[in-house]
């Protein structure tokens, strides 16, 4: 895997600043943009700030190659995704709970509109 993921002679150190502090940076990130109500487009530009300090930090601390497409691409898809995953939970917990009387979550990750009878039967209008 050496060379494709990461380009250190061990992986603790893509696990650790990529998978870990870039992970929970994006996580962050992502988690903020949705806490403030913007869309999901806005996620991006901050992600991948944070994917060019994953790649800084392995530039300054083990010798990594900082301008490189490929592995900037790579630590960009790995934050992304970390992101993504939190921007959409966040959402989802948003809307179930501050319009509890118009959605229910079906999932971690989704809501659907409540039913007219169950909004009635609790005495919402």
């Amino acid at each position: 895997m050496q060379g494709v993921l990461h380009e250190s002679e061990s992986i603790l150190p893509f696990l650790f600043v990529t998978g870990v502090m870039g992970g929970w940076a994006g996580w962050m990130a992502a988690r903020a943009v949705a806490r403030s109500w913007r869309p999901y487009r806005a996620c991006l530009p901050a992600l991948l700030g944070v994917a060019a300090a994953v790649r800084f930090i392995h530039f300054a601390l083990f010798s990594g190659t900082l301008l490189s497409p490929h592995y900037f691409a790579i630590d960009a898809l790995v934050v992304i995704a970390i992101g993504s995953v939190a921007f959409r939970m966040t959402r989802a917990r948003q809307m179930t709970t501050q319009y509890r009387w118009l959605y229910a979550r079906t999932g971690p990750f989704t809501w659907r509109e409540r039913q007219e009878g169950l909004s009635q039967e609790a005495g919402r209008p």
